[in-house]
């Protein structure tokens, strides 16, 4: 799909009132203790779209912190699965969120699917917000090539001053406009603003790493020894608040709890992290990542060589929260830019050539690719 409408600002509020009046619960960020969390919109009053970012991501909407997967009765051997899910509108997704999302679909769907996941995904409804200007001084999405976003989304709003353009994505983006009365399809005038709005937006961003999004995996291969490693779980604390953060993490931990009686119980799922110490351990009391350094090159080697490697897409999106909530100052950009300075030593190669042209200008390109009449015309036939 390739429509796009506009929206008065003003008619936000109505909108949102309308989908929470056609029973959708309505989720976005709200202002919390100095921060923004994602929680549900009861007033629309609540929601801040123009949010710099949210200490959690979205995700837990998605894969709950901890959620039943089954109950059952020891005595007579019976289990029943619990998926619960209702349709749900996530309002002012970050596009680095987006493709975040897009790799859990990808896990969560691949191989043996987790129908707990699967259930609460497909009543899921996406509203992202592009992203004008960097989010926090640790983000580097442009890096990552997540400041735009993905063609999976279901409506994708962008501010132009006093309007939102907002771009219908899927047929659940169209759902969710369905008889609203105060979206219009937008003028040359309207075309020419979102044209100028996003092609100012491309030098607003800074690449931040010194190498290409794609040599990630081979540097991450080829710096498993390096002395970083040490370096950095001397000053790590184990905490597993990085990963706790991240929105690509899905790790977990599956208990049994029962009652009193031990005749009733529930199989929990509930996250885990690769960071703390007895993540790894296993019977006779092995822990085959026992070292905090190991800990460490786990997480950074899975984001950007492992899952690439399973999945053809990053681990890492950008969106700097792992970074913000480190006590230590372990950032993925001072990370990245090290390991890539020994692998050039390593290997003697020459520096790379200046970003700002070669490949890297031409996946900016479609960020502000010039949007006319006859291409949302088009993508409606």
């Amino acid at each position: 799909m390739n429509s796009i409408k506009i929206m008065p600002k003003g008619a936000l509020r109505t909108w949102i009132e309308r989908l929470q009046s056609r029973d959708f619960k309505v989720v976005g960020p709200k202002a919390l203790h100095g921060q923004f969390v994602f929680e549900e919109i009861v007033d629309p009053q609540e929601l801040v779209i123009d949010y710099p970012m949210s200490a959690m991501p979205p995700k837990k909407y998605l894969l709950p912190p901890r959620e039943v997967l089954f109950s059952f009765n020891t005595r007579t051997m019976e289990m029943e699965a619990e998926i619960t899910a209702e349709p749900t509108v996530i309002i002012g997704v970050h596009t680095c969120d987006m493709h975040a999302i897009n790799l859990l679909d990808t896990v969560q769907s691949t191989g043996f699917a987790d129908q707990h996941y699967r259930a609460r995904r497909d009543a899921t409804y996406l509203v992202s917000i592009e992203c004008l200007k960097p989010c926090n001084a640790q983000c580097f999405c442009k890096d990552m090539e997540t400041f735009s976003v993905p063609e999976d989304h279901d409506l994708h709003f962008t501010d132009l001053g006093d309007v939102y353009s907002i771009h219908i994505g899927s047929e659940k983006g169209e759902e969710l406009l369905r008889g609203s009365t105060n979206v219009w399809t937008p003028t040359e005038a309207d075309l020419k603003r979102l044209n100028e709005v996003m092609a100012a937006k491309w030098p607003e961003f800074e690449f931040r790493l010194e190498c290409d999004l794609h040599e990630l995996p081979e540097v991450l291969g080829a710096t498993q020894h390096s002395p970083l490693w040490d370096e950095l779980g001397e000053i790590c604390l184990s905490c597993g608040a990085c990963t706790q953060v991240c929105p690509t993490c899905y790790c977990f931990d599956v208990t049994d709890e029962v009652d009193l009686t031990l005749e009733n119980g529930q199989r929990v799922r509930t996250w885990d992290s690769c960071q703390l110490e007895k993540f790894a351990l296993v019977a006779g009391n092995h822990n085959f990542r026992s070292g905090v350094a190991a800990r460490q090159r786990h997480r950074f080697t899975r984001k950007v060589k492992y899952q690439y490697e399973a999945f053809g897409t990053m681990g890492c999106v950008g969106c700097g929260r792992c970074g913000t909530a480190c006590h230590v100052d372990i950032t993925c950009i001072k990370t990245y830019n090290r390991l890539y300075e020994e692998y050039q030593a390593k290997t003697a190669e020459p520096v790379a050539a200046d970003r700002a042209n070669g490949h890297r200008e031409a996946n900016g390109a479609v960020t502000a690719a010039v949007v006319t009449k006859e291409t949302v015309s088009e993508g409606t036939k």
